[in-house]
């Protein structure tokens, strides 16, 4: 017999509403009952809970503190059914005076510092107790002014909200994530917000601009210096959203730069280690020696010792700005659940005006709750005070009846209340003197219950009660700021060549293309070894922090940092390895310098022009085409230009003509085929044609070097010489023995 599914009683629904269902449900709970803080206490439930268990056990400031597994397994017991270890981290939270701005719970032991918030030591070792300023949160609890709910078993009761005489989500900023809503609110001052809620209070419709001169910006507990423009900030106060920068202080001392206060949540070691990192790469080489001096006396300070008194110190700070987290933005998002319970993102504005409202309410509720306590009591002592003078009646009465209670109420027309207060008097306060002490209170409550109702129907004086109160609580809990608020500049990293050693170097380039950086510029390139089947092919002289330019045979010109070319130790590395030329092109040549520094181009056609290095620059691995080598020609060997004027142009040919020309006939291009150096003629590129094989710059004071293999001649030369003529010209040929040229160096006599 085959069983059947009984689906009576169950509900039933497509799987697609109660999955939508489900996950409402848990996003609701997330945004309400975890993540996101309510406006009038500036608290998670989990924080709340965790100081209304605090306060439950006597913890108070005053008070000696206990462990905090004691107060943590209160907390999960009673009232937040959650993993002790969450519970203990948001506890740890609210003790850290480095991330929140007022701290709420006084602890003692390790409780983790600002290098790792998270190196606090376990519940079991750890005491605490609440500081001095929860008392603001908590001393009108009992006082009727919050409403309160059952824990989650329905055995306890906790509040809702606590009743804060100070706008705590303001002055201590939270961060939350929730299920599509996230919460960044900065911290402030709490001097500042006071005026601010004055002015408030005074000024219902007063503008962000008026609340500004009074609460300059956010107020970090870590200090630093807010450096994001004055409008920027006013706009996120306006929003309720937006980006904040932060920068750490220092102060130059000694010649060092000494760093007194980091950015919000950044750790000191984190920041010495990016440093140290920087110079292990030898990209920092302005910094010679990081320490780090911080103690008790100065929790921040970190040391940075410039290699030298020339360093630029601002600018290197800018530069360190920009690339450690000595500078760093912080989110603004302020969202915040509401008095009407819904989340929702509120401006600078907006918020203290909810929180008045919040504030207003609570003062009204408990002044109510204490005008209806002296109500109370008056209407007992009124009860009193008829037992006193009927005092021997009541005994008596008292003395005969079984159930007095009903007799006393008729026969003096008395309440329950004020029959059930005179059966509770002790015989010893049927004393004469006690009836003064009942008129003397009566009189007193009599004042006080006038002056209760006069505040709660004069709003002018429920204004100056809470404005009082607000200034008496700044003035016990207040502190000076912290952070400072400067508008800066935006910081800026230094340029890699000034992040590398300044040292001479000469670049070596072999004819199979691999290249090499020798120290110095007192090095025979010919002289070191190459690899079997390899020699030299040029060489150019320059400064580690300049860029190595690199031309092929197309004309295409590539360029690296030269401190990043290997050692001459070794026999180089192949620049393929580093660029990537067209299919069959050779490297020709090699040039360093500075932006202005200038070289000779040319092909073997013979054409050519000037160019400085700052046109040749690039950073793409393909290389830039710069020289129009046109045929099946090449480049060759790169010369540089001496001095800006009064130089010679030598170019010699393959069969062994030499032409020396001025070089102001030729042009300075960024790119192109330049103009004839020499008359080269018949048809170009065949087999065995005549081709141009080397030039070189010699200024007219000097002479020039004419390389045949391991042979050199210098020619000395003048106006009458034969080889000096014309750009264009055929030139004159070298002696013989002489006219297999492998290259001319210029040079100063």
């Amino acid at each position: 017999m085959q069983n059947s599914l009984n689906l009576e009683g169950v509900e039933q629904m497509p799987l697609r509403e109660y999955t939508e269902k489900a996950y409402l449900d848990y996003s609701m709970y997330v945004i309400m009952d975890r993540a996101l803080p309510q406006i009038g206490d500036g608290l998670k439930p989990v924080q709340r809970r965790i100081i209304y268990a605090m306060s439950e056990l006597g913890l108070s400031a005053g008070q000696k503190p206990k462990k905090s597994a004691r107060t943590v397994g209160d907390v999960i017991g009673k009232y937040h059914p959650h993993g002790d270890s969450a519970c203990y981290e948001a506890m740890v939270l609210m003790a850290q005076d480095f991330s929140f701005r007022y701290p709420i719970i006084d602890g003692q032991g390790n409780w983790g510092s600002t290098d790792d918030p998270k190196s606090f030591a376990a519940m079991r070792y750890t005491e605490s107790r609440l500081t001095l300023y929860a008392k603001s949160m908590l001393v009108e609890l009992g006082h009727g002014t919050v409403d309160w709910s059952p824990n989650f078993d329905g055995t306890l009761s906790e509040p809702v909200v606590f009743p804060a005489r100070l706008p705590n989500l303001i002055l201590n900023g939270t961060t939350g994530i929730a299920v599509g809503l996230s919460t960044d609110v900065p911290p402030h001052n709490l001097r500042e917000v006071a005026r601010a809620l004055i002015h408030l209070i005074d000024n219902p419709k007063a503008t962000v601009a008026a609340l500004m001169q009074y609460i300059k910006g956010p107020d970090y507990p870590t200090g630093g210096e807010l450096v994001t423009a004055r409008e920027d900030i006013k706009e996120i106060y306006k929003t309720g959203s937006g980006t904040l920068r932060l920068r750490a202080v220092y102060k130059i001392e000694n010649g060092d730069i000494i760093i007194t206060s980091l950015p919000h949540q950044v750790s000191g070691s984190k920041v010495l280690e990016q440093i140290a990192a920087q110079m292990r790469n030898k990209k920092l080489p302005q910094v010679e020696d990081l320490r780090d001096e911080s103690d008790h006396e100065d929790p921040t300070r970190l040391v940075i010792s410039p290699r030298s008194h020339r360093v630029d110190k601002d600018e290197l700070m800018s530069h360190l700005f920009s690339t450690t987290s000595l500078e760093r933005t912080c989110r603004v998002n302020m969202n915040i659940i509401g008095l009407d319970g819904r989340p929702q993102a509120f401006g600078l504005v907006s918020l203290l005006t909810e929180w008045l409202k919040f504030r207003k309410d609570t003062v009204k509720r408990r002044l109510a709750h204490r005008l209806q306590i002296v109500i109370d009591r008056l209407q007992i002592l009124d009860g009193l005070l008829v037992a006193y003078l009927n005092i021997d009646e009541v005994i008596a009465i008292i003395r005969k009846e079984d159930q007095p209670k009903p007799v006393l109420m008729q026969r003096f027309k008395l309440s329950d209340v004020q029959s059930e207060a005179i059966l509770n008097l002790r015989l010893r306060n049927l004393a004469r003197l006690e009836e003064m002490k009942i008129r003397a209170e009566q009189d007193e409550l009599e004042e006080e219950r006038a002056t209760l109702e006069i505040s709660l129907k004069s709003a002018a004086r429920l204004k100056t009660l809470i404005k009082n109160e607000i200034l008496e609580d700044a003035e016990a809990y207040g502190d000076d700021r912290r952070t400072i608020i400067v508008a800066r500049e935006a910081s800026q990293a230094l340029d890699e060549t000034q992040l590398v050693a300044n040292e001479p170097v000469t670049v070596i380039l072999s004819q199979r293309g691999f290249v090499r950086a020798a120290k110095g510029h007192d090095v025979d390139a010919l002289a070191l070894s190459y690899k079997s089947g390899d020699d030299f092919l040029a060489a150019a002289q320059g400064r580690s922090n300049q860029l190595a330019m690199f031309i092929d045979s197309t004309g295409r010109i590539y360029s690296v940092m030269a401190h990043t070319l290997p050692s001459a130790r070794g026999q180089g590395e192949p620049l393929s390895s580093r660029f990537k030329p067209p299919d069959g092109a050779e490297f020709c040549g090699t040039m360093i310098g500075d932006s202005e520094d200038k070289y000779l181009l040319a092909s073997d056609a013979g054409y050519g022009f000037i160019a400085a290095l700052g046109d040749l620059v690039t950073r793409n691995k393909a290389g830039k085409a710069v020289l129009r080598v046109t045929g099946g020609g090449r480049a060759v060997v790169p010369s540089r230009v001496l001095a800006e004027s009064e130089c010679l142009i030598a170019a010699v040919s393959s069969i062994g003509r030499l032409l020396l020309f001025e070089m102001d006939e030729l042009p300075e291009l960024a790119k192109g085929k330049g103009n004839k150096l020499i008359n080269i003629p018949g048809k170009k590129y065949q087999s065995g044609e005549e081709q141009l094989v080397a030039t070189a710059v010699v200024p007219e004071d000097g002479n020039l070097q004419v390389y045949c293999g391991t042979r050199m001649m210098t020619i000395k030369w003048d106006d009458s010489d034969p080889y000096y003529g014309e750009r264009a010209l055929r030139g004159s040929l070298l002696p013989k023995g002489w006219r297999k040229v492998d290259r001319l160096v210029g040079v100063t006599s």
